[in-house]
């Protein structure tokens, strides 16, 4: 989960979104996007979708860690 919220939070940062934005964007909340970057909750399957989208990326992009 850690690893994924790292990963999370560098695509966000590459598309010059703070969380907020994407926040708003994927209408889940701010402290939820910040949860998942600390790595602190698992995120569901339809969220990975919204934020994939919010993102103009493919889920398994989420998934790209090492």
């Amino acid at each position: 989960m850690e690893a994924f919220g790292k990963n999370l939070k560098a695509l966000r940062n590459d598309a010059e979104l703070s969380q907020e934005d994407l926040a708003n964007d994927c209408d889940i909340s701010i402290s939820q996007i910040g949860r998942i970057e600390r790595g602190e909750i698992n995120t569901t399957i339809s969220t990975l979708f919204v934020l994939a989208k919010a993102l103009n990326i493919e889920v398994r992009d989420l998934f790209d860690f090492k």
